[in-house]
């Protein structure tokens, strides 16, 4: 499932009613968004007085009938560094989560059976050198259970730190857009950009599936047409999006013309680390999004069967790590 599991109305600091975040979610294709609200923050409350924390979820929930976008209610737990911030998700009612020692709205969280993740943990308004401050009280709550993911994508920011955190401490892996204003403009989507947004694999569209998947770490993240995420998911997610749809010898030749299709809305760039060498591109081969590519490989002799081996530049498994994939060709006879 597609989901956006940060976002702000004007139920908070947010410039924008929540039908609005409904439509937006429709027209982006989403399945899942979540109403993250700050719990401490409520810079409009003069002229919309927010007493309960549910309402935001309660609007866009209504104004998501009848359509195929889930509701997820949920709110963010808005606290100077550490522990910063967090979005707690699944929750049952927001106004449980204000607190006076920030640790207890944690366990308000987790007595929810919420999920629980560190939201922008680099944020350079809350450390200037954009590092992620992992404190002992980070750890303890990831050790409690009370952090179980982490944003290693948050609005247009990539955080290689937050993703080796991730890794290393088996958090779920997020990305999301946090929007305030307005999505087309924030993220250009007119003119082909898209928003940051976290795929969730799960076995139904339901909340109970997405909530395990989540906690099950089964992510990748989509960012400025780049795929993030651990092997286990996105390899798989790269192996079937890309297809050798045909292979032919040209004729006399030992040059193998083949063809090799993109069934996923994300363009690939791809590094040969084959042993063969192409004869009509560098090693740097462009699959589009939905299109596909020609390669013509020269094989030496002739071949029933052969592999090609790409490393996926526009996908990252660990900090500056491009996962590897392989093809198998089987020319035409």
């Amino acid at each position: 499932m597609v989901c956006d599991l940060h976002m702000h109305s004007v139920f908070s600091d947010g410039s924008v009613w929540p039908d609005i975040r409904i439509q937006e979610a429709k027209k982006d294709g989403l399945d899942v968004i979540a109403t993250t609200e700050h719990i401490e923050y409520q810079p409009w409350k003069a002229d919309i007085p927010n007493p309960d924390r549910n309402r935001s979820y309660e609007y866009h929930s209504n104004f998501a009938k009848g359509s195929n976008v889930m509701v997820i209610n949920g709110s963010e737990i808005t606290r100077d560094m550490p522990p910063g911030h967090a979005n707690a998700i699944f929750i049952n009612d927001a106004n449980k989560l204000i607190t006076k020692d920030p640790i207890d709205a944690y366990l308000e969280a987790r007595k929810q059976d919420a999920f629980i993740f560190w939201n922008h943990p680099y944020w350079a308004s809350q450390s200037p050198d954009a590092s992620v401050p992992l404190s002992e009280m980070h750890k303890k709550l990831i050790d409690e259970g009370l952090i179980e993911g982490i944003e290693i994508v948050n609005d247009t920011t990539f955080s290689n730190e937050a993703l080796q955190i991730a890794l290393d401490y088996n958090l779920t892996i997020l990305g999301t857009s946090d929007i305030h204003g307005i999505v087309d403009w924030q993220y250009r989507i007119p003119s082909g950009g898209h928003r940051p947004v976290t795929l969730v694999f799960c076995r139904e569209k339901t909340k109970t599936s997405l909530k395990r998947a989540l906690q099950k770490g089964q992510t990748v993240v989509w960012f400025k047409k780049k795929l993030i995420g651990k092997e286990d998911f996105l390899i798989p997610l790269v192996n079937s999006s890309l297809k050798v749809n045909s292979a032919k010898y040209f004729t006399n030749t030992t040059v193998a013309h083949v063809t090799i299709s993109n069934s996923s809305d994300a363009p690939f760039t791809l590094r040969n680390q084959s042993k063969y060498d192409f004869y009509n591109l560098t090693d740097l081969v462009m699959i589009p999004a939905h299109g596909e590519v020609n390669i013509d490989v020269r094989t030496i002799e002739k071949l029933r069967k052969f592999e090609l081996q790409f490393e996926i530049l526009s996908a990252l498994t660990a900090p500056n790590t491009h996962p590897v994939v392989n093809l198998i060709v089987r020319p035409k006879q």
